[in-house]
């Protein structure tokens, strides 16, 4: 596991080194495999959002950071033999704690209104006590490894042994979704990491055998000796570079899954880049020169600032731009720490506060940013910091770093006002320019800022600035152009836009994160009809339709409640439940300023149970619902818990015999209609799918291309469609149907993407 790079030339590790190696990269392996797999034990009941993600990242951080002030405070005990024991013994009392893996019902079902509690306590009981022992490993064993080959040139550089263990993390993030998931069910998958877990027990009791048979005598290596105390600004220099990182990975995931290309998966590469650089910064031969990462970062830096609030770009050519300045950024950071280390002796001193800057930029995406912040401000302003964590240089500023440094200042006063004067009204000039194009007018200025930025790089706190002034600069022309009001709860970012339309006029949109989640158009004759997926022409517009044929008292449930756009179909006679996980998302919809379906458009109150549909459908009584339509969408990111045959089940269970289950599957990710259909022939349920493409003669913004399939408990149900020959009976391939215990994103996703 340890790199030939890592020792001198012509000397290759020590069997003692490869165990050491081994045991750390075990752990690794362990800890970043139980992550995503507590992720799909938990986070499904809280919509799936990236702040579910930030917000167990939180958490997570915080359990390596006791299990490293464990480490620290374990090497108090003198003999290295009574710190092996101790190790042992909490790692046995951690398996018992929670043997085998799986969620701990103590804190009850979870509370949308107050998520980050649960989730916080949810995670603490179910799995903090092994996290926090086996997070100790890596700091832990280096310590040792220091003690055992003190006077080598390997225990004067334990710390090559890092990227071992970062390497075994990496393996595991890559292999969950890719391997992992899709051969192997819930419960093989904890079950799996309990005896993995159990398995790396019995690693760390080799490990001490065979080091006490193979070196007389090391378990009771005595200490090393002191090298000068840390100050404390040396200590406050190690927790900035940690924080910026920490910060910048769960920002530019925000950023990325809210704002540029929402995916499945999309926060496997942010962290694996995070880990990536770890690797690179802590070699003793790092691949990347810390005079190349400046350059390259100093460049990304100022064009990410310059384009960061242009969301509707070529989102391939944005995804590329932001990871590659994170990457740079982060890999800045981790190379000026891996240049502060200190001595050996000191080695856990080091890690426990690279633990608490860790804690401290994550929890200030995940707790504090969704608060003071209504867009993902945290991204931006943890990129400016990152400015000075550059090299600074202590002499007075010369002519020509005074000259760019005044020249971005003028470049940024540009586009705002070259903005403002060219719109009217929130419409282009007379002079005749679309929006497009006065879009790419400003931005010419901000691209010489960026050069200009450039310029002055090594001037930590002038590019600081600089960096600081572009950003605001952007922002404000993003704000003009691309929405007219924000707003940000735990679950995501809702934006809203008044567009104009030359066919309808003005049209509300609301946006959640880069998902369209329902529009209005403002024009009397449109304004109370459905529009999008959910006009009359589409496959859900068609399901009402059929279902108020039947009755002048429909019952109708709606999973996912956007902006109200089936309220419009409700009359004086029907009853009408939203189900929303989103508290936030009920107020817009209710606000007459922002949309008017419920207020305006329905005949009679409209009632919203806010929280997770799986969990709150369990209290509505049997046989109730008339049509039933899961439209659960969050910036495109179907949870998937309620696809599986078990949520399936319940949603039949509410229908009358003749009542309509509709489930809308439009995705631009995921191919998820095989593992639904297939779902619905292990059910023995009547279904029938349809592809519904958009008329190219209806007026913009009036409906749209949707993707749906309905069933019914009984054929009857289904009579008015099966005449219908664009409704298909399509037979699924051989793929498996989703459970609870059974998800394939991965698959799911490379089916999509053939199809394309």
């Amino acid at each position: 596991m340890t790199d030939a790079t890592a020792l001198p030339q012509g000397q290759r590790s020590s069997p003692t080194a490869l165990l050491f190696a081994l045991a750390i990269f075990t752990s690794a392996v362990l800890v970043f495999s139980v992550q995503p797999l507590m992720g799909r034990l938990l986070l499904p009941l809280l919509g799936g959002s990236p702040s579910v993600w930030n917000t167990s990242m939180v958490f997570f951080q915080t359990a390596l950071l006791v299990g490293y002030a464990y480490a620290h405070l374990l090497q108090r005990v003198g003999p290295l033999k009574w710190q092996v024991a101790i190790h042992l013994a909490l790692l046995v009392l951690a398996l018992i704690s929670f043997w085998p893996l799986g969620v701990s019902d103590m804190v009850g079902v979870p509370d949308t209104r107050h998520p980050i509690p649960w989730l916080l306590g949810s995670l603490a009981l179910s799995v903090g006590a092994p996290f926090a022992v086996l997070s100790a490993t890596a700091p832990l064993l280096q310590a040792w490894f220091a003690r055992v080959r003190r006077g080598t040139a390997e225990g004067e550089n334990p710390y090559v042994l890092y990227a071992a263990s970062n390497i075994g993390s990496f393996v595991a993030l890559i292999a969950y979704p890719a391997l992992v998931e899709p051969l192997a069910g819930l419960s093989q998958q904890t079950l799996g990491w309990s005896i993995g877990y159990g398995l790396f027990i019995l690693v760390i009791l080799g490990l001490g055998a065979v080091v006490w048979r193979g070196d007389k005598g090391v378990l009771d290596a005595p200490a090393l000796e002191p090298s000068t105390p840390v100050s404390w600004a040396r200590r406050l220099t190690w927790i900035g570079m940690a924080a910026l990182p920490s910060s910048l990975m769960l920002g530019v995931t925000t950023h990325l899954s809210v704002d540029v290309a929402s995916a499945p998966f999309l926060w496997v590469i942010p962290l694996a880049l995070y880990l990536l650089t770890f690797v690179i910064a802590f070699s003793r031969s790092p691949a990347i020169s810390l005079t190349t990462t400046l350059i390259i970062q100093a460049a990304a830096a100022a064009v990410c600032a310059a384009l960061m609030p242009m969301t509707n770009g070529n989102w391939f050519v944005l995804l590329t731009l932001h990871l590659t300045t994170f990457f740079f950024t982060a890999l800045m950071c981790h190379q000026r720490l891996a240049s502060l280390r200190p001595p050996p002796d000191r080695l856990t001193e080091f890690f426990l506060w690279l633990a608490v800057g860790g804690v401290l930029g994550g929890a200030f995406n995940a707790m504090v940013a969704p608060v003071i912040f209504n867009t993902v401000v945290e991204y931006p302003l943890a990129l400016c910091l990152a400015a000075l964590a550059r090299p600074w240089t202590r002499t007075r500023l010369s002519r020509d770093e005074l000259m760019w440094g005044a020249a971005v200042a003028v470049l940024c006063l540009i586009p705002p006002i070259l903005f403002w004067w060219l719109s009217v009204d929130g419409r282009p000039h007379q002079m005749g320019l679309d929006w497009e194009t006065a879009r790419m007018v400003v931005l010419l200025p901000l691209g010489a800022a960026a050069i200009c930025a450039f310029m002055v790089r090594q001037r930590a706190r002038l590019f600081f600035v600089a960096l600081c002034l572009i950003s605001l600069a952007a922002s404000q022309v993003a704000v003009r152009y691309d929405w007219t009001e924000s707003d940000r709860s735990f679950f995501g970012v809702l934006r809203r836009a008044d567009v104009d339309f030359r066919e309808v006029g003005d049209v509300r949109i609301l946006m959640h994160g880069t998902t369209l989640h329902g529009a209005q158009i403002q024009a009397a004759e449109w304004r109370c009809r459905p529009s999008l997926y959910y006009a009359p022409t589409t496959p859900i517009g068609e399901s009402v339709i059929v279902t108020q044929n039947r009755t002048d008292h429909a019952v109708i449930g709606v999973v996912g409640q956007g902006a109200g756009s089936m309220a419009a179909y409700k009359r004086a006679g029907d009853q009408l439940s939203f189900f929303e996980i989103d508290p936030m998302v009920d107020r817009w919809a209710r606000d007459p300023a922002r949309f008017s379906y419920i207020s305006e458009c329905a005949d009679g109150p409209v009632r919203t149970v806010i929280g997770d549909a799986r969990l709150t459908l369990r209290n509505e009584p049997a046989g109730t619902y008339d049509l039933l339509l899961v439209d659960a969408f969050s910036s495109d990111a179907v949870p998937t818990h309620m696809l599986t045959v078990e949520a399936i089940r319940e949603y039949l269970r509410l229908l009358k015999p003749d009542g309509l289950l509709v489930l809308h599957l439009s995705n631009r990710n995921l191919e998820i209609t095989t593992p639904t259909l297939a779902a619905a022939q292990e059910i023995g349920v009547p279904y029938l799918h349809k592809l519904y493409g958009e008329n190219p003669d209806a007026p913009q913004m009036s409906e749209a291309s949707t993707e749906a399939v309905v069933m019914s408990p009984t054929a009857e149900g289904l009579a008015p469609f099966a005449v219908d020959p664009r409704w298909q009976l399509n037979v699924p391939t051989n793929t498996p149907a989703w459970t609870d215990d059974y998800v394939n994103l991965f698959g799911a996703m490379v089916r999509e993407a053939r199809s394309d």
